[in-house]
């Protein structure tokens, strides 16, 4: 049966399934089953780092007593202390336990090379001798800047301390004399990680990760009554080239460009599918969607609300303001001005670029029913602008904005307008400590809107556009069966990790980070999701045929509606991230 037919049978379903729930979906169904691996992974972090509090708890107090008393002289500024005591209770990280580590080194992805690509699996005792010699020079030069910067900051501090922290001119030069420091520190930090190169050899963890992967993901096929035989053969072939991918990245000179595995997976994929032909017997672990949705189910973990609100009601309305603003424009304009022919590819380009990326335009897809083309599209025009403005914005931030705001309005801007979470990672350090905290921050409060967004738009495509195609009425039950129901798992992991993060950090503060955000999070759940989405940009690849996708691209209207909504976020969030951070909350700006 060919695809056509296969997703005619598929909507012929769905007509007959409207008006009933069956218990059996839940074990069935594609989304049930992203929502119950993810909640594996989840629950197995769990299992391993939350019985290793008492350890988390003791370094914690060890810093309280060491820097507690001197980090509360001023409300002026953040001092020295603050942040010795900041930096000691960050060494409180559950994901750095035996079984961390561990687990850290079996889901490594090909490490960074430049000359020989078989240094991104195997480097000897010379090779890590060799780059150690090379990063030590570079550490002693940070090393040198950093110790240069603390002394400027211990002097300046040690003046405003001196007129009782009450004399404005003096605490903004301790402040900025401060905050120089942070950044030759984060500068020295990453610098110091280069010399600790230890000699490896990836390739057993990487084949034993693929079968860990194939079995897996082989239990949903299996439970979902997809041939499970035929799955796990052609998922050698997907898992090849997702550590292909991986690898192509991790060269010297893309890392430096920032053109990351995503965009390497669906080169490769449509390389494949649009030469020789994705062979038929691949095809059954071609799952872009059974992979994404696992791994945004993970990403929901991430979402913590304790962490947004200490960035404040500035930071939530760039996000929750701008964001929906920008789409709901977006999408009149490409229905009103240009006249895309599609609007499923009208939306999902909009989230796409209004939102975080691919994992909105999946989420979004998904609501709508947008065709494998029209998602690939969008993904790809993310993937092309995301690479661009990583390395853009920092360079005229850094050139047109004042120094005093390049750091928290750079930062909030940057977060609001790159669409991928670890560019905007990226961008962000690039400006400095702060600007990196701002704009993930902010970044992380806009994700919270894939759910919210694929919601409506489930709402909106099945109650207006598909009743006018069809002429029928559609009921709730019709609406339910639509919903992305991936997107429930996503906000349970979001609420449940919350409440956990919350509820450590009531016990003590820091606990919070040390056992969820750098213990189940950054131990377990992103160590997979990575993975998991890479798994999917293949699929997507792997599934686009070029003439197909040239049809959506025709007149260049998708290239028009990217362009000119990502220019209006510019500028919206520009001018929102000034009013609330500068204007509106003055205040919460001076204690970033």
């Amino acid at each position: 049966m060919d695809e056509e037919k296969m997703v005619k049978k598929e909507d012929q379903e769905v007509v007959r399934d409207v008006g009933k729930w069956e218990w059996s979906e839940l074990i069935k169904k594609e989304d049930w089953w992203a929502i119950w691996l993810g909640f594996i992974i989840l629950i197995a972090g769990m299992v391993i780092y939350f019985p290793h509090s008492g350890e988390m708890k003791a370094k914690i107090e060890k810093a309280n007593v060491e820097w507690g008393e001197a980090a509360k002289r001023t409300d002026a500024f953040k001092t020295i202390a603050w942040y010795k005591l900041s930096d000691a209770k960050k060494k409180a990280e559950a994901r750095k336990i035996k079984t961390g580590k561990w687990l850290s080194k079996f889901t490594k992805k090909p490490h960074k090379w430049s000359g020989n690509p078989l240094g991104a699996f195997v480097m000897g005792k010379e090779g890590a001798e060799a780059k150690n010699q090379k990063g030590l020079e570079k550490y002693e030069k940070a090393k040198a800047a950093e110790k240069e910067a603390f002394a400027a900051a211990q002097e300046a501090e040690s003046r405003a301390e001196t007129a009782g922290f009450k004399d404005e001119s003096l605490n903004a030069e301790a402040k900025s004399s401060i905050a120089k420091w942070r950044d030759t520190h984060l500068k020295a930090s990453k610098a110091k990680g280069k010399t600790k190169n230890k000699p490896y050899n990836q390739i057993g963890y990487l084949i034993g990760l693929g079968v860990f992967f194939a079995i897996f993901f082989g239990i949903g096929t299996a439970a979902m009554g997809r041939p499970v035989g035929q799955f796990l053969v052609a998922f050698i072939f997907v898992y090849l080239i997702t550590v292909l991918a991986f690898t192509a990245s991790s060269q010297a000179t893309m890392k430096q460009y920032g053109i990351g595995y995503a965009a390497w997976a669906i080169i490769f994929g449509m390389l494949i599918s649009n030469t020789v032909g994705t062979p038929k017997w691949a095809m059954p672990a071609v799952q872009t969607e059974y992979y994404i949705k696992t791994g945004l189910v993970l990403l929901g973990a991430k979402i913590l609300f304790e962490k947004i609100i200490v960035i404040g009601t500035a930071g939530i309305f760039v996000a929750w303001v701008v964001t929906p603003t920008v789409w709901l424009i977006t999408y009149w304009f490409g229905q009103k001005i240009i006249k895309m022919p599609s609007k499923r590819l009208n939306a999902t380009i909009c989230s796409d670029m209004s939102v975080c990326g691919v994992s909105a335009a999946i989420a979004t897809a998904a609501a709508c029913k947008a065709k494998k083309e029209e998602l690939t599209l969008a993904v790809g025009l993310s993937l092309v602008f995301t690479s661009i403005m990583m390395i853009v914005m920092p360079i005229i931030i850094k050139a047109t904005f004042p120094v005093d705001k390049q750091l928290v309005l750079g930062g909030a801007w940057m977060g609001g307008t790159i669409d991928a979470t670890g560019a905007v990672a990226a961008a962000g350090a690039f400006l400095g400590e702060k600007a990196l905290y701002v704009a993930a921050t902010i970044k992380m409060i806009q994700n919270v809107l894939i759910g919210v967004i694929a919601f409506f738009v489930a709402l909106y495509f099945t109650t207006r556009v598909e009743a006018a195609e069809t002429g029928q009425k559609v009921g709730l039950m019709e609406i339910w069966y639509r919903f992305p129901k991936f997107v429930l798992g996503f906000i349970v992991a979001s609420i449940v990790f919350s409440l956990l993060y919350t509820s450590y950090n009531a016990e003590m503060s820091g606990l919070g980070r040390a056992m969820i955000d750098r213990g189940t999070i950054k131990g377990m759940s992103d160590l997979f999701r990575g993975w998991f989405f890479a798994l999917s940009f293949v699929s997507i690849g792997l599934a686009t045929n070029f003439r197909e996708l040239s049809e959506h691209f025709r007149g260049g209207k998708p290239l028009i509606l990217y362009v000119t909504g990502q220019s209006f976020n510019l500028i919206l969030t520009l001018t929102v991230a000034y009013i609330m951070f500068y204007i509106i909350f003055p205040g919460l700006t001076a204690t970033i």
